[in-house]
């Protein structure tokens, strides 16, 4: 037995005390059973007990034994799965056996702000100072090796950040080579991922790789309401009572926990099980093989917390609310067929009463046949007698469509993702660069670490030269750079025709739209300009901004009325995205173009050619003024922004020169003669996912 290492104990609300969320509660427990299974993600708005179950959670797992001088806490019973050098740093006793410490799980977690270096791991500067070499300074994804590694709102992770961190989890281990370091190690937390969805969209290859994703926005009766105020509050007046009041079903649970993993090592499902599971995700439309595998997983996790070694019926169909109801792809607003009047099964016929006597050998041969059947029985495989999806993949039980329906509220789950821009001068520190040029931003912590090793070597050779000895020896070769990123919204303008019989409509679907969008301004950084053309050119009505004040203010008086110039429109659209972009507070730009497509005064007009103003002015014809709007449609392809035309003409059949316009800038067209403000905010919204993700 190896010593045992004590920690600093602080009391955590018992999971068992926790009012409701029995799925979430029963998907913790499979997860403390098989860390394996994949990780939970919790999604849920404020104060629904998301952090106060993952925590909770912590409390029920038994301690563990780790080999003295690991930096992961490596098992002793698993020497294939050692970190690098761990054979050559272990300490033995005198019979041989491998020095040991007994621990408590770790509960690690990731805090929003973390960097590549921390998580993974990195230099560590002091060591390397005295030793002369690179020594290696473990991350968070080592600490968290074999206990809990939890994610409080991942939803607002820097995107690298959480894509290297379910890409270590997904094969088990984690290889750091940067900066003179090339080690492997082990990392086999359980990952426990929570989420507001109020507070911005996870995207949806993130959810994909959790194997179980829940929502703990539920409602509770009033008797459970008052009794979830009774449980907190006892805990915050005394903690340490409500802790001994649910010691016993604690200790119940631990217990249950030790023993579920022995079972799992011997938890059978069989090819007809796994059939059906293969079955349900194909019903509810789940991309991938990922849904199946991670059912599987529960389901033996489901089986060995009930203490059996073969999977059941009801651990099939609990395994599919847990993984593949989350996942489907189905309508939630089409309610389930109704089930048609239960039919009794007809009575089974009289025995003939010439047939009433049996013998005694024909009772033997008749128990002894109900017995092979019985034998017979056993071997086949426990399956449900229905699936829970039907062929169309609707869910067909009325009990489980509710929770089907709270799963899949997520709010925002297919909402557009925010940009991100990198940049050496303004931003958050992401990551350490090799520089290139002059260095604007140092990174002093990489570059005393790239500096490490070569001190001693370094201070050496002063003392050789007769030089007064420093405290830090930093060359230029040594040094690193900052890597900085910040998010940024988009830019939408609002380019509207105000010319015409339809130009009140227009602009007042424009300022409709552009308030709508200003809304959510805030949370995505987008900004919102609207330029009318009209007369003889077009003028920023709203320059950018994300005030609303400022935007009512603005479009209070909208001209109207005068000739079309559309391409004078187009030209300071694009003066004004490029100058916007160049200040570097916006990623993309997105012109939303309000037009039946026809031009009829040119941009020499526009701009003040003295031959094309005055009686005897030039006037170009429709070929040159359309060839000045494709010109000035591929300039703003060509300065990386995009376009969106919505065709207004009023009329049965459009022109189609409005669409001839989107495909110059290879943007998108729709055709609404009488648009809303709603339809073409909602256009809009569309338009630049669709733009985003290319």
């Amino acid at each position: 037995m190896g010593t045992v290492e004590k920690s600093n104990f602080r009391q955590t609300f018992p999971l068992a005390a926790v009012i409701g969320q029995e799925n979430i509660k029963s998907a913790l427990l499979l997860g403390a059973i098989d860390p394996a299974l994949g990780g939970i993600a919790i999604s849920g708005r404020r104060g629904t007990a998301k952090s106060v179950m993952a925590r909770g959670l912590h409390a029920l797992l038994p301690p563990i034994e780790t080999v003295d001088g690991t930096i992961c806490n490596s098992s002793p019973e698993e020497p294939g799965t050692w970190e690098d050098g761990l054979i050559d740093r272990v300490t033995r006793k005198e019979n041989g056996d491998v020095k040991t410490t007994i621990r408590e799980a770790p509960f690690v977690q990731v805090p929003l702000g973390v960097t590549e270096d921390r998580l993974v791991g990195t230099v560590d500067i002091e060591a390397s100072m005295k030793e002369g070499k690179t020594v290696f300074q473990p991350g968070l994804l080592a600490e968290a090796h074999r206990g809990i590694l939890y994610v409080d709102e991942i939803n607002l992770l820097d995107e690298s950040v959480s894509n290297l961190l379910l890409s270590v989890l997904a094969e088990g281990y984690n290889v750091v080579e940067r900066e003179g370091i090339t080690l492997r190690h082990p990392c086999r937390p359980l990952l426990i991922a929570t989420f507001n969805p109020e507070e911005g969209a996870l995207r949806e290859h993130l959810l994909d790789r959790i194997a179980v994703t829940l929502s703990a926005d539920q409602v509770l009766n009033f008797e459970d309401r008052v009794s979830a105020v009774d449980q907190a509050m006892n805990f915050q007046n005394a903690a340490e009572k409500a802790v001994e009041d649910c010691q016993e079903a604690t200790e119940g649970a631990r217990t249950q926990i030790i023993l579920a993993r022995e079972w799992l090592k011997e938890c059978k499902i069989s090819d007809e099980q796994i059939e059906y599971l293969v079955n349900e995700a194909t019903r509810g439309v789940c991309m991938g093989h990922r849904a199946e595998l991670f059912a599987v997983k529960a389901a033996k996790a489901l089986a060995a917390l009930d203490g059996r070694e073969k999977v059941n019926a009801e651990d099939l169909k609990q395994a599919v609310r847990l993984v593949i109801i989350p996942r489907a792809k189905m309508d939630m607003d089409v309610p389930p067929p109704e089930d048609d009047e239960e039919q009794q099964p007809p009575p089974p016929p009289p025995p003939p009463e010439d047939n009433m006597e049996q013998d005694e050998d024909d009772e033997e041969q008749e128990n002894e046949e109900e017995e092979e059947k019985e034998e017979e029985e056993d071997e086949v495989p426990d399956l449900p007698e229905e699936f829970m999806f039907d062929a169309e993949g609707g869910i067909q039980d009325k009990d489980v469509i509710q929770f089907a329906q709270s799963v899949n509220r997520r709010g925002g789950r297919s909402g557009r993702s925010k940009n991100i821009i990198f940049s050496n001068d303004r931003g958050r520190y992401i990551k350490p660069v090799m520089p290139k040029g002059n260095v604007m931003r140092l990174a002093v912590d990489a570059t005393l670490r790239t500096a490490a090793p070569y001190q001693a070597a370094r201070r050496a050779r002063a003392v050789a030269k007769g030089e007064a000895p420093k405290k830090v020896y930093v060359e230029k070769g040594d040094m690193r750079a900052k890597k900085l990123a910040r998010k940024s919204g988009a830019l939408i303008i609002f380019l509207v025709d105000a010319s015409g019989s339809m130009a009140l409509n227009r602009m007042n679907a424009a300022k409709g739209a552009a308030l709508s969008l200003l809304n959510d301004a805030y949370q995505s950084r987008d900004m919102v300009s609207i330029i009318p053309f009209r007369g003889d050119e077009a003028e920023v009505l709203l320059p950018p901004s994300r005030s609303i004040a400022m935007a009512r203010n603005r479009l209070d008086t909208m001209p109207c009325g005068g000739g079309s110039p559309l391409a004078h429109g187009l030209s300071l659209a694009a003066r004004v995205g490029i100058n916007q972009m160049s200040s570097g507070d916006v990623g993309r730009v997105m012109v939303v173009c309000l037009t039946d497509g026809r031009a009829n005064i040119s941009l020499k007009k526009s701009t003040g050619d003295p031959e094309y103003i005055g009686p005897e002015a030039i006037k170009p014809s429709n070929e040159e003024l359309e060839e000045e709007v494709n010109d000035m449609a591929a300039k703003i392809y060509g300065a990386g922004m995009s376009l969106l035309v919505i065709d207004t003409e009023n009329k049965f059949v459009s022109s189609g020169m409005a669409e001839k316009l989107a495909q110059k800038a290879c943007g998108k067209y729709y055709y609404l003669p009488n648009g809303t403000d709603q339809e073409i905010a909602a256009a809009t919204a569309s338009a630049l996912q669709a733009a985003q993700k290319d």
